[in-house]
């Protein structure tokens, strides 16, 4: 395992001793390496100053051979995968923390557990973790997956949570063809079925410029199925849940801009790594800074005037 930014050397080597970190860390400073990768954000210009160089930030996942199996990323640095994720594409498949909250339902035949995948649970601004639905059924019981003809019932989730809470594109196993006579050909799930829908915090919840607002927060999940064999079914069922979430806040470096937000600050200094980019963007871009400072400055200007404009 390794990573690569476009931070100086001595910055890197700095901060995997104070972190306590063992791989490798992998200096481009002049973005040569992300450039031939294809990932260099293309949304930060010149004149962004210090920014300019970022790649989009993700992970590739390989297997011994180097072939990706698995590749992730995102257009904002403020958005990452928990590092459960990574694995779980690595090895193949999804291993749940009994430590991580769950809740369990079902009946005698049907196991249901919905359970919250990656960071012990715990919700960060960005950092996606995973809701899983995840049945256990019994040999000759299976569930349907969109569509079914009118009278059967498709497995349905319904997520809901507090304002700031983004849910993603849900992930579904392949379901299997079953047909049965005089009925069209369904789809089915069979055996252990995960049903993942992942999602992350945006600012309006947990925030990289201010401490938390509440300590945890409820997500409420319902699940809406009918189990079958292939002679008769089961009774629909309709089941809710309650999942009490601990809020957390994010790992900053200690550079004065960072500090005093109510986050976790590291214990390195961050400043004189600053001063060398700082520096560095200079000689290359001498007109790069001002323009990006009023720039930025413009932006504030406008967004304070927005604010006065709504009070009115």
């Amino acid at each position: 395992m390794y990573a690569i930014s476009y931070d100086d050397q001595d910055a890197l080597t700095e901060f995997a001793e104070k972190q306590g970190i063992h791989f490798h860390l992998l200096s481009d400073i002049d973005s040569k390496v992300i450039r031939q990768f294809g990932i260099l954000n293309d949304q930060v210009t010149r004149n962004d100053a210090l920014l300019y160089g970022i790649p989009y930030p993700g992970v590739y996942v390989t297997n011994e051979e180097g072939t990706v199996v698995a590749k992730f990323f995102h257009e904002s640095y403020k958005q990452r995968e928990s590092p459960e994720l990574y694995i779980d594409a690595a090895l193949g498949q999804l291993n749940l923390d009994k430590n991580a909250p769950q809740v369990s339902g079902g009946d005698q035949d049907i196991n249901l557990t919905i359970a919250v995948h990656g960071g012990n649970g715990t919700v960060r601004q960005g950092i996606v973790r995973q809701i899983v639905v995840r049945f256990e059924l019994p040999e000759g019981l299976h569930i349907y997956g969109a569509p079914v003809p009118d009278g059967m019932i498709a497995t349905q989730v319904t997520i809901e949570g507090p304002e700031g809470l983004a849910l993603m594109s849900p992930e579904f196993p392949a379901t299997e063809k079953l047909t049965l006579p005089g009925i069209a050909e369904l789809n089915v799930w069979h055996g252990t079925v995960d049903l993942v829908y992942p999602f992350f915090a945006t600012g309006e919840l947990v925030s990289e410029c201010r401490p938390l607002d509440v300590p945890s927060i409820d997500i409420k999940v319902s699940v809406r199925y009918q189990a079958c064999t292939d002679r008769e079914c089961l009774l629909p069922k309709t089941e809710n849940f309650t999942l009490s979430l601990d809020l957390d806040v994010i790992d900053i470096p200690a550079i004065d801009m960072h500090k005093g937000h109510g986050q976790r600050e590291g214990n390195y200094d961050g400043s004189t790594a600053l001063k060398r980019l700082l520096g560095r963007k200079i000689k290359q871009n001498p007109l790069g800074l001002p323009i990006f400072l009023a720039k930025t400055l413009w932006l504030q200007m406008r967004a304070l005037l927005r604010k006065l404009q709504q009070r009115k």
